[in-house]
């Protein structure tokens, strides 16, 4: 039967921890220890070189003989590392004979306390413990958990330590004191502390401490959220903390159902989806969306995929919100070229073959010139063109009209990162026949360059041969 333990932290103040042992396991536990500013005695013939430098750094008290039993009489927590199974049972049986807490490394029928996974982030700890029956699976879990934590936690903790008096100060009302915590914990001015921008908080709390004084509503703002080439686990850790606290999400038609999987569940979403030919929304339009709902006090998140700011018009958005005073900011995310390249383990620069990048998108808005194919024929260029699907036939007679070979690597990737992928590739002489393959439907990007022969294409399709299959199925 599985031993039950209820979760407490031990006030390192209140005594000396005594580890037994000098070895792997015990290092594991004297580095938990200092970090959390224990007082530390390790006791052992013997050490291994990070436990002696501990003690040369005075950051240890370290007895190099054997443990005595006056040694974990006078602990208040007994650590036994030393793998030595009669030392390790003297140790235990000795600690619980003086009523000092005992844990035996791997051992918990001999331990009155076991040491979980840690997640620290001072004074923020968080401990997973799987009462001892699987220390790898607590772990994982500690290590997913590490993962979605700001490695600033602790810096918020603390900031928000020192606004305590000052909120208690302006804000004598209780409910109105708890929703400034909620506002500020949710809103820009804890992102700003998290993201190493302390003005950014302190702005932030005197603005709802004013507001909240005066019985008004607080101001909402707009965050610009990547969304990244498509697959969720590519989303960045500061774009999911922005999904998991948006009141409203906007978001647009390359945003997968497993991304917004991960926004807050009661969130107000409106898809503004734009496909070639079909615009439900206007960017007029989107931007006056975005304006009237931080004007309402929202936290508004605009998702957008990819990043805002390559082909995502994300310009236009801050110039309109901006001229609007609605405070926002942009949370990058990785662009459809790159998580396309890395799907591919294609370099999209590499020494000795091409020592430069360039994004272009087959599509400017109305009224602007076509892009500038002189400068994309450097044959030592990577050119990566968006949105060129239905004018593959015109980049490969520009290109090779300025210069560029006919035998050009090309590649053309639809879905970069999803289970969905497709690969095509071919030469620039082939890029016509991706206008003919009828079922090339999702998002595609064409990337043309010598870069492309060191790719891994083992997945992938002949463009000419998928333009002959498609003709002769139709």
């Amino acid at each position: 039967m599985t031993q039950s333990y209820f979760p407490i932290f031990w006030n390192t103040d209140s005594g000396t921890a005594l580890v037994v042992g000098g070895g792997e396991d015990a290092v594991r536990k004297v580095r938990l220890l200092v970090a959390a500013g224990a007082r530390v005695h390790v006791v052992a013939p013997g050490a291994v070189a990070e436990i002696e430098a501990y003690a040369d750094e005075d950051r240890i008290t370290l007895s190099r003989r054997p443990v005595q039993d006056s040694d974990i009489a006078a602990a208040a927590i007994v650590i036994a590392a030393t793998g030595i199974d009669t030392v390790d049972s003297h140790c235990a049986a000795t600690a619980q004979a003086h009523g000092v807490k005992v844990n035996v490394v791997d051992r918990p029928d001999l331990s009155t306390f076991i040491v979980p996974s840690i997640v620290d982030r001072s004074p923020i700890l968080v401990a997973i413990s799987s009462a001892g029956t699987s220390p790898v699976l607590a772990r994982r879990i500690r290590e997913r958990i590490e993962a979605t934590l700001s490695p600033n936690l602790g810096k918020l903790a603390e900031f928000a330590a020192g606004l305590r008096d000052r909120v208690a100060e302006r804000l004598s009302d209780g409910r109105k004191r708890r929703a400034f915590w909620e506002l500020f914990l949710d809103g820009y001015g804890a992102e700003g502390v998290l993201g190493n921008r302390p003005d950014t908080g302190r702005q932030a709390a005197d603005e709802l401490l004013d507001t909240l004084s005066r019985d008004e509503k607080p101001k909402g703002r707009v965050t610009l959220v990547g969304a990244g080439p498509g697959a969720a686990d590519l989303l960045t850790l500061r774009a999911l903390r922005a999904l998991q606290r948006a009141d409203v999400i906007i978001y647009d038609a390359l945003v997968g159902p497993d991304v917004l999987d991960l926004a807050r569940r009661d969130a107000f979403r409106l898809y503004v989806g734009k496909a070639k030919g079909r615009h439900s929304y206007s960017q007029d339009r989107i931007n006056g969306i975005l304006i009237d709902e931080a004007r309402r006090g929202s936290y508004v998140v605009r998702l957008k995929g990819g990043d805002p700011f390559v082909f995502g018009r994300g310009g236009e958005e801050i110039s309109a919100l901006r001229d609007a005073d609605i405070e926002v900011d942009v949370i990058p995310g990785i662009t459809a070229a790159t998580g396309a390249a890395a799907a591919l383990r294609l370099p999209l620069t590499q020494r000795d073959v091409a020592n430069v990048v360039s994004f272009a998108t087959a599509h400017p808005a109305a009224g602007q010139a076509e892009p500038d194919f002189s400068a994309l024929a450097d044959p030592k260029q990577t050119a990566v063109i968006y949105m060129g699907k239905t004018k593959a036939s015109e980049i490969s007679a520009a290109l090779i009209k300025q210069g560029r070979r006919p035998d050009t690597p090309v590649a053309v990737i639809e879905n970069a990162t999803l289970p969905d992928q497709r690969i095509l590739t071919g030469t620039l002489g082939d890029l016509p026949a991706v206008t003919s393959i009828s079922d090339l439907t999702g998002p595609a990007l064409i990337v043309i360059g010598d870069v492309v022969s060191e790719a891994d294409l083992s997945t992938s399709e002949s463009l000419t041969e998928a333009a002959a299959k498609d003709r002769a199925v139709a």
